[in-house]
């Protein structure tokens, strides 16, 4: 797209050669004319975010970091006066009184938030459809899912109608829809960014299991900034090594979930760029846990934590022996992964084993996908954002290349704990290298 990146803008705003609302009514326009056949930005608050652009452009800070920078947010964000419904129809009229941490924390950078963007009832799946607002098209093709949950939210990217975005992961949730729409996307590390404020609504609970937020952007730079700014911990810097420096392992294959060609392609010609600029690169490590395991225990541990005690549907309950074990078994899983980035600065693997797929009404129980012209079961796809969200680490998905039919194929880059920015400045250079 030829619309500035959100820290571009910033940078004209500050210059003199822009100002805040004409930015925010130049992205207004984009989302009117853009976003009927998409139906990404499913909130608007047009009116509140030019009374803020222009109070902005008369006082406003302009050395922020994202300096009147229009942006919507995903539907699960809790903004003041806005809706906040997960989807569910029984939530429509839900509106809370406070603007989650996230959001907070990106006005106070000098964001202006324009409204919010779609997602699947409960954040539930890997495409973005609910009965209060419907069903989000990919921008390429609106007969395929942009994914989800922060399925608008990457729509509302590709389709640059906003720079910047934020999302929240547990099942690959910022990671997938970035991958399916060709936008950057991170994971963060477990708990080094707040909650707060995207929540169930009218919940007050603990923090759900694995589960993170995240920004999104069209700009890797932009990624690194709205992280800084979103962080509740000051992560480390990346360590600025040189693509010749690094220790690189590539993963492009899963023994129970298959990978479409083109993505598994897609992974070895980032782990060959990088090995051309002088890399180590690995495609095979003892170190690397067993992924049959791991994918069991991550998929056990999803379960019982978003059903929330709820019986299994052959009636059985999760005991509380049942629920330390499954910790156990995660810790082990991330000191196994430690270990492996004791050898390594980075694993690339695919984000999903598939492209964008077409719209499905089907549960994700039922749900199949065709792969290199073999069915297979959906849900084994969850092994891929499985493999950094289970052990709670960092991972940014990256746009490299696209596939036969155009459709975008992004990898995602995983690195140990708290090493966030390393994932960003290394998906950086996987970019810069595929060019």
């Amino acid at each position: 797209m030829s619309e500035r990146s959100a820290l571009a803008t910033a940078a004209a705003i500050r210059a003199g050669e822009t100002t805040a609302l004409a930015e925010t009514d130049a992205a207004i326009a984009r989302i009117e004319a853009r976003n009927s056949a998409i139906n990404a930005v499913v909130v608007r608050d047009f009116d509140r975010a030019r009374a803020t652009a222009r109070a902005f452009d008369q006082s406003g800070d302009k050395t922020l970091p994202f300096a009147g920078v229009p942006m919507t947010v995903k539907e699960s964000f809790d903004v003041a006066g806005l809706p906040t419904t997960f989807g569910f129809e029984e939530h429509r009229d839900y509106q809370p009184a406070q603007d989650a941490a996230a959001v907070q924390r990106l006005k106070a950078a000098g964001a202006i938030i324009l409204g919010k963007t779609n997602v699947p009832v409960s954040l539930a799946d890997l495409q973005s459809v609910n009965p209060v607002y419907g069903r989000t098209n990919h921008p390429l093709d609106a007969a395929l899912t942009c994914g989800g949950s922060s399925g608008g939210s990457a729509a509302a990217l590709a389709s640059g109608m906003v720079p910047l975005e934020i999302g929240s992961d547990i099942g690959g949730s910022i990671r997938v829809p970035a991958h399916f729409c060709g936008v950057w996307g991170h994971k963060s590390t477990y708990g080094t960014l707040s909650i707060e404020g995207q929540m169930l609504p009218g919940t007050d609970g603990a923090p759900i299991a694995m589960s993170v937020t995240g920004p999104m952007a069209r700009d890797g730079a932009d990624l690194a900034a709205a992280l800084d700014v979103l962080s509740d911990i000051p992560l480390p810097r990346a360590r600025h090594r040189a693509p010749g420096d690094l220790r690189l392992l590539t993963i492009t294959s899963h023994p129970l979930a298959p990978v479409d060609p083109a993505i598994a392609t897609a992974v070895a010609q980032v782990g060959e760029a990088f090995a051309r600029a002088g890399a180590t690169v690995d495609t095979h490590s003892a170190l690397l846990p067993d992924q049959t395991a791991q994918f069991a225990n991550y998929m056990r541990l999803l379960a019982v934590t978003l059903a929330r005690g709820a019986p299994a549907e052959d009636g059985s309950v999760a005991s509380l022996p049942d629920w330390l074990a499954m910790l156990d078994d995660q810790a082990r899983t991330a000191r196994a992964w430690a270990r492996l980035f004791e050898r390594y600065d980075a694993v690339i693997a695919p984000v999903l084993g598939t492209t964008a797929y077409p719209h499905s009404d089907a549960t994700i129980r039922n749900r199949r996908l065709t792969i290199d012209g073999a069915e297979t079961e959906f849900g084994y796809q969850f092994a891929f954002p499985g493999l950094a969200t289970y052990p709670m680490l960092p991972a940014t998905a990256v746009p490299i290349t696209t596939s036969d039919r155009g459709l975008p194929i992004g990898v995602q880059i995983i690195t140990a704990s708290h090493r966030d920015h390393d994932a960003i400045a290394i998906a950086r250079q996987a970019w810069e290298l595929t060019r």
